[in-house]
């Protein structure tokens, strides 16, 4: 497929009369920002040739990787090898070439999100070209976008936020494997074309993505789950099966009680039950995925803690609440973990 002209304001037409194409740059492309990078580009294009719309920014070895030897992407109907025209693993390399991004898909670590936002300042983008683009942070946790927000208050009215429930591990440099599938949601906000151009390309590669009106509630539950899956098999050492275990049920059960208290002190209202649910549901549905925090942990990365049960504890204190166990599953991981 070949693209009719140059980036022309919102669009970049094609030939074929099909969805037009968006041009997009992943921030942290590493396991689900490569994913992304997969769903986002053209099935079409899976038999050697350059990917144009879709840029990925992701570290050096993973970059370099995909350069000489293509993404492979290990998903559920087999395997998949994509090229991409554009990789970088700096800023400075964006605005070094002709790549134009109407959006930056951000799906950096937690941790990594101030930094990025003052490289993105530094840099000036934000005045040249980036002066129109959208910015979605598809990231584990909450309050990424109140910092982006705050750290980047030119990007304002810009910014959104979505989760996504796929199960993605980052096997080597250069390949990523698919080992859970699920819904990725947006909150609502995007111009039309944007979801249309999205979902028409979710949707082209088996996988559901929709744009809800209340994501408030949704990253909470999707806080719920982070909140009990990953800090517990990653201090387990075990795949989210553990989860399911009769002897933790009492502490799933009390990390989840006390996450809705917290939600509630927010003015969001959770049935605690329907919440089990959820969890004990996605625990077995990704039963042989091994977490990210549980990766970090293998890995001696940082995890993303702080923006999961640190991101209720904090809230907790703000509301004078007790939450004793996450206190404790917080604290355990950060003395685990390497890093701050």
């Amino acid at each position: 497929m070949s693209e009719k002209g140059r980036l022309d304001g919102e669009r970049v037409q094609l030939t074929d009369g099909k969805t037009e194409a968006k041009n997009i740059l992943i921030c942290g492309a590493g396991a689900i920002g490569s994913f992304m990078g997969y769903l986002l580009s053209d099935p079409a294009l899976e038999d050697g040739a350059a990917i144009e719309n879709v840029a990925l920014l992701g570290r050096v070895g993973h970059m370099e990787r995909i350069r000489s030897e293509g993404l492979e992407v290990e998903a559920l109907e087999g395997t998949k090898r994509l090229y991409f025209k554009h990789l970088f693993s700096r800023l400075e390399e964006l605005e070094a070439s002709d790549f134009c991004p109407q959006m930056l898909l951000i799906s950096v670590k937690s941790y990594s999100l101030k930094g990025l936002c003052e490289e993105i300042a530094r840099s000036g983008l934000l005045e040249e070209r980036l002066k129109a683009s959208r910015f979605l942070l598809l990231m584990n946790g909450m309050g990424n976008g109140e910092l982006f927000r705050t750290l980047l208050p030119q990007a304002s009215g810009r910014i959104f936020e979505g989760i996504t429930s796929n199960g993605v591990k980052l096997a080597r440099e250069g390949r990523i494997e698919l080992k859970g599938r699920g819904p990725t949601l947006i909150e609502q906000g995007l111009l039309g074309e944007w979801e249309q151009f999205m979902r028409a390309r979710f949707e082209a590669r088996g996988f559901q993505i929709d744009f809800v009106p209340d994501f408030k509630r949704q990253q909470w539950n999707k806080l719920f789950i982070n909140s009990v899956i990953n800090p517990i098999a990653a201090l387990a050492r075990q795949q989210n099966r553990v989860i399911l275990s009769p002897v933790l049920q009492s502490t799933v059960e009390r990390v989840v009680r006390e996450g809705v208290a917290v939600a509630g002190a927010e003015g969001l209202e959770f049935d605690p039950e329907a919440v089990f649910d959820l969890v004990f549901s996605v625990a077995e549905r990704t039963a042989e995925n091994s977490c990210s925090m549980l990766q970090d942990l293998l890995n001696e990365k940082s995890t993303e803690i702080d923006s999961i049960n640190g991101y209720i504890v904090r809230l907790a204190k703000e509301h004078s609440l007790a939450v004793p166990v996450n206190e404790a599953l917080y604290s355990l991981i950060k003395a685990a973990a390497r890093g701050p």
